[in-house]
């Protein structure tokens, strides 16, 4: 693999992985005011924290391969939605299965099962990561690694607390597992970015850690008396550029002030 051809393998999964932090810590972030005590809406605001860091890292890490006037604001706020490679699990709104009881369009029970999904996830990729053979990408796996522990404690706990809980919380909890678990099918699809940055040695075949993420999300479900929802049906593929009507509107209110203001100093 040539040198022009390694630096877009690289620029493709560094993209990838930062869309995946920013879109969820967006997603997150709508909690903001509205956590259902305050002490979850801290830690809400601290977790989106956490994923719009870890985006920014990895987006001056491209910046810096890219070169020319390319910022990492630039690529959070100036990319249309069909330049993201986000899983579309994560730019789903904080409902679905449950809008039809739900009070409002906020309902903390998918917002928890989807963070627990992706999270436990991200825990294992972060961990193999640090293996990476970029040296920067290995030092922001080890960093993310330790908050992504966090998020996966903070989920797990939730999720437990739901569906050990009262009969509404449990019900809750396993409308949003049925609603969310078909588009974890994503994780395990093929991806030519995907294969070519493990191939280089630069990423991770995800695919290998199935067995591992399986054994997370059982061991949480079985304590927290859930069942494993079926994952079957179409398979999403956000992280190639094809994406839910969802992520358009997220990224409009997202991207509104700084489209607005083009070259404004923050």
């Amino acid at each position: 693999m040539n040198a022009t051809a390694t630096t877009d393998v690289t620029i493709d999964y560094l993209l990838h992985l930062a869309d995946n932090a920013v879109v969820l810590g967006q997603r997150n972030a709508e909690w903001c005011g509205h956590g259902p005590v305050i002490e979850e809406d801290l830690a809400m605001a601290n977790i989106s924290l956490d994923l719009i860091g870890q985006a920014r890292l990895l987006y001056q890490q491209v910046a810096r391969r890219q070169g020319g006037d390319v910022t990492e604001d630039t690529l959070a706020y100036f990319r249309d939605d069909t330049a993201f490679r986000n899983y579309t699990l994560l730019e789903l709104p904080h409902h679905g299965a449950l809008v039809g009881y739900a009070k409002t369009d906020l309902d903390y029970a998918t917002t928890i099962v989807r963070n627990f999904l992706y999270s436990a996830l991200m825990v294992l990729v972060w961990e193999a990561l640090q293996r990476s053979s970029d040296t920067d990408l290995a030092a922001i796996a080890a960093k993310s690694l330790k908050e992504t522990r966090y998020h996966l404690r903070h989920s797990r706990d939730w999720l437990v607390r739901m569906g050990d809980g009262t009969d509404e919380s449990h019900a809750r909890a396993q409308a949003a597992l049925d609603h969310l678990m078909p588009y974890t099918q994503e994780f395990w699809a093929d991806s030519p970015v995907e294969a070519a940055a493990a191939s280089a040695g630069l990423g991770v075949d995800v695919k290998g850690l199935r067995a591992q993420w399986d054994a997370i999300v059982d061991d949480a479900l079985a304590e927290a008396t859930l069942k494993r929802s079926s994952a079957t049906g179409y398979v999403t593929q956000g992280k190639n550029g094809l994406h839910s009507e969802h992520l358009g509107f997220l990224l409009a209110e997202m991207q509104s002030l700084a489209r607005a203001h083009p070259g404004a100093q923050w």
